[in-house]
């Protein structure tokens, strides 16, 4: 069965970040489903196609996930190629494999090409190694936002000797902490909260589990942000970058027959943080 939607990462916001893969297909598809948290710079790459903007924002008015999965249905069905264009990776709290899942059940073939998940490239662009050796047995990612309202085992977690990496955490910043200290975690470990990572108005805050709840309001961080909490949040391993690269890698554009979608090159896009 020959896919006929793709389930794409946009990535978590710099439009470099995209994998060729996912450029390719944006510049096939016909019609292109697009999440609130893609960089608006991303939809160059599939110009041809026609946009239908299907956000879906925690706290905010959104599209119901059951419209979107019969849009994609009914787009396929009528032969079109359909890309779900979603911000960081479809299967990291993305709905991905439900959506994938569900579109299988009614006989639609689905290919997930994969994206940079926000968590990772939060971390990376403040310096921080998520698993560095001496420091951490390992990463877990972690949604403070569930389905049926529960929380994570915070106990658990604590314990697990793991770096942490909390999505959709802001609101609830002072249970987290609590519930962690609670467990046992120690009051001056590291965190490192981290808004719209990757594009060019990113900001961070380094605190400490015990400070991270008036830190925060002090800062007034908003979502989208990323939490990472463990010793490697103390890191910085290199020094952020505030002006452009000295050679930007050039945009890759799509043209393409039916079958070979050929790539070439247009201007640079220039990455900056503020």
């Amino acid at each position: 069965m020959n896919p006929s939607v793709w389930l794409i990462g946009a990535g978590p916001g710099d439009p470099e970040l995209l994998t060729l893969k996912a450029v390719r297909a944006l510049g096939l598809a016909d019609v292109v489903l697009v999440d609130d948290l893609v960089n608006p710079q991303v939809l160059d790459y599939c110009a041809q196609a026609r946009l239908v903007h299907v956000g879906k924002r925690g706290g905010c008015r959104s599209t119901p996930q059951a419209f979107i999965q019969r849009l994609m249905l009914r787009y396929a069905r009528q032969g079109l190629r359909v890309a779900r264009l979603k911000g960081g990776d479809p299967c990291i709290f993305g709905r991905g494999g439900e959506e994938a899942q569900w579109l299988s059940d009614h006989g639609v073939g689905c290919e997930i090409i994969n994206g940079i998940t926000a968590g990772l490239a939060a971390a990376t662009a403040c310096g921080i190694p998520l698993t560095q050796r001496g420091m951490a047995q390992g990463v877990t990612l972690i949604t403070a936002h569930s389905q049926d309202g529960t929380m994570p085992d915070w106990t658990g977690l604590a314990r697990s000797g793991t770096t942490l990496v909390v999505y959709m955490g802001v609101a609830k910043l002072h249970d987290m902490s609590s519930q962690l200290l609670a467990a046992g975690m120690a009051p001056d470990t590291p965190v490192a909260m981290i808004e719209r990572a990757s594009l060019a108005d990113q900001r961070e805050c380094r605190s400490t589990l015990a400070a991270m709840t008036h830190d925060a309001q002090d800062f007034q961080l908003r979502s989208p942000a990323v939490l990472v909490i463990g010793n490697v949040a103390a890191c910085q391993v290199f020094g952020a970058m505030d002006t452009p690269m000295d050679a930007p890698m050039e945009t890759p554009m799509v043209t393409s027959t039916k079958d070979t979608p050929m790539l070439t090159s247009t201007e640079p896009v220039l990455r900056r943080r503020a």
